[in-house]
């Protein structure tokens, strides 16, 4: 039997909304518009986007 937890689906949602830039200096910013605050750098796309989920969770768990 399979479990879905409200939080993951959350996540997943949250992370589907995620803007990716690639700054100036070859660097990566992302955020996720409809989280206030929740904005994330990286030296590689990859590294911005696990920087952004790991910002989305420490959100999400100070909120709880």
């Amino acid at each position: 039997m399979a479990m879905d937890y409200v939080l993951t689906g959350y996540m997943s949602q949250a992370m589907g909304q995620a803007v990716y830039d690639k700054l100036e200096d070859g660097t990566f910013a992302g955020r996720i518009p409809p989280c206030t605050g929740v904005v994330a750098f990286g030296a590689t796309l990859c590294e911005c986007e696990e920087e952004l989920r790991s910002t989305l969770e420490d959100e999400e768990w100070n909120s709880l």
